[in-house]
């Protein structure tokens, strides 16, 4: 074991694809037993340094890397764990048909002989469950559990390797704030093992909240390393991105609001939401609050027609439309951005042409063939009105980063000229400047006439965008709010089942 106060050392690392320079140069110096943020907007380079350091990626020639005061150089991640560092990915994928106790050995499972050791897994895998104080049914199948607790044992996992680094990536993206507040719990208690922790994070509060130093990469570059409680968010923002993010939740309040082009009346579905009834009118952005099982989601789905509703009417233009497809909120001339971009969102196997095209594809056939030439042209003009970042159109779409993914998702109901565009949570997941750059264009959308449903977990997302608020509460409507009118409080008191008025009036006292 070295002396050094640093566990790991990279030093002058670099990575280069064909056409790109994800990485140029890269130091990162992390303390023992320290939590140590790496930030920066989707495609700085955080994921690939990370894959350098578990040995998924060989980096360039000519850096280096130090873990416990010895040269590192991992061709594999079998490799990496074997030296003591281990990885808590942003999307946990357990094996749904074992248990919770062969999830914790998988690879790596304890015999008697040539028959498993059930009794001897199970046993350690509650101790160790038990020692970080994780409550879990050791013979649970996967399948079964909730996010959060796969997210834990995969931290108890990681732990379980002896490990001297854990790298967690966007560890609590699918987790509710009780959620949160455990994982808080679990990495302090990894933290006191002496273990360092490398914490990957797009929300700023769970940087300033647990980490000691933070780092930041922006296009590729090291930009610097500080102590957290010498940093401001404004600071923290400003290295991230190269410039003043003060507008980031400013919008202008003269977007002239139109006539009625949604009117939704009573809509119901059996257990998700019922008596709905809301208008969106042209130039309005409208936006969605609720907690988590409000029936936000399928309200959205129910109106593209992916989820049709039971009962209650849904009105455009004056005229009323019975919506059964997607295909038929299309015709509208909807769009609707899904809250899941890599499981309803994106064709991750395909590229961010065919992605952009794939609403319509009509305009781009002949002869029952794609005619690249003018997919590629429309395509191209996107790309670069959206900035999005990526080699090419033809890369495929999995390999963007998660705001990228995003851009493209939205550019591809653009390329249909929506009338109606409906966000499902469109800035999770991703990093700050990517967010402004989709509320400014949220922004510019409805000065340009469109109708613009916003749902949101963020109330200051929602507060900044919207023209009005409607909050939801176990799939029913508390009430709607105007901007002058809505605020944190009042909107957390009505997703917990507060009337507008009462919580209105509870505001003002």
């Amino acid at each position: 074991m070295s002396d050094s106060e640093y566990i790991l050392e990279m030093r002058n690392v670099s990575k280069t694809f064909p056409g790109v320079k994800a990485l140029d140069n890269v130091n990162l110096k992390v303390r023992r037993g320290s939590i140590h943020a790496l930030m920066g907007e989707n495609g700085a380079g955080k994921s690939t340094l990370m894959k350098i350091l578990y040995g998924i990626y060989t980096p360039d020639p000519g850096g280096e890397l130090i873990l416990d005061g010895e040269t590192f150089n991992p061709k594999a991640p079998i490799h990496a764990i074997r030296s003591g560092l281990s990885m808590v990915p942003q999307e946990i994928s357990p094996a749904g048909n074992l248990s919770a106790a062969n999830n914790f050995y998988l690879g790596r499972e304890i015999k008697k002989g040539f028959l498993l050791n059930q009794k001897a897994m199970n046993q350690r895998t509650q101790e160790t469950l038990e020692d970080l104080g994780i409550p879990m049914n050791v013979n649970a199948l996967m399948g079964n559990v909730p996010v959060a607790k796969a997210q834990l044992l995969a931290i108890a996992t990681a732990v379980s390797y002896n490990a001297k680094v854990i790298i967690m990536d966007e560890p609590t993206t699918a987790l509710t704030e009780a959620e949160v507040a455990q994982l808080y719990v679990i990495v302090r208690k990894v933290q006191a093992r002496g273990i360092a922790v490398i914490y990957i994070s797009h929300k700023l509060g769970e940087v300033f909240e647990l980490s000691e130093e933070v780092s930041v990469l922006r296009d590729g570059v090291y930009v610097g390393t500080h102590k957290t409680q010498d940093m401001t968010k404004e600071g923290l923002i400003k290295m991230m991105v190269g410039r003043e993010m003060n507008e980031m939740f400013q919008r202008n309040d003269d977007i002239p609001i139109g006539e009625v082009l949604l009117d939704v009346k009573d809509l119901s579905l059996p257990g998700k939401f019922e008596n709905i009834t809301f208008q969106v009118r042209t130039g309005e952005v409208f936006g969605i609050a609720g907690l988590v099982g409000a029936g936000r989601t399928e309200l959205a789905e129910a109106i593209f027609g992916y989820k049709p509703a039971a009962s209650g009417t849904i009105t455009v233009h004056g005229k009323q439309y019975d919506i059964k497809k997607p295909r038929d909120a299309i015709a509208l001339r909807m769009g609707l951005v899904t809250e899941d971009r890599k499981k309803t969102g994106c064709l991750l196997n395909m590229s961010v042409m065919n992605n952009m095209i794939m609403p319509e594809l009509h305009p781009y056939i002949k002869y029952g063939l794609i005619q690249k030439p003018l997919a590629a042209e429309v395509s191209e003009e996107k790309k670069e009105q959206m900035r999005i970042k990526t080699p090419n159109i033809d890369e495929i779409i999995a390999n963007l980063s998660g705001g990228n993914q995003q851009k493209v998702l939205i550019s591809r109901w653009l390329l249909l000229e929506p009338e109606l565009l409906i966000l499902d949570e469109p800035t999770k997941g991703i990093d700050v400047g990517a967010k402004a750059e989709i509320y400014k264009l949220i922004v510019d959308l409805a000065r340009m006439g469109k109708a613009i449903v916003v749902i949101s977990s963020e109330m200051l997302e929602l507060l900044a965008l919207s023209d009005r608020i409607m909050v939801m509460c176990e799939g029913k409507e508390s009430g709607i709010l105007d901007r002058t009118e809505a605020s944190q409080e009042v909107i957390l008191k009505m997703a917990a089942g507060e009337t507008a008025e009462h919580a209105l009036h509870y505001d003002e006292g």
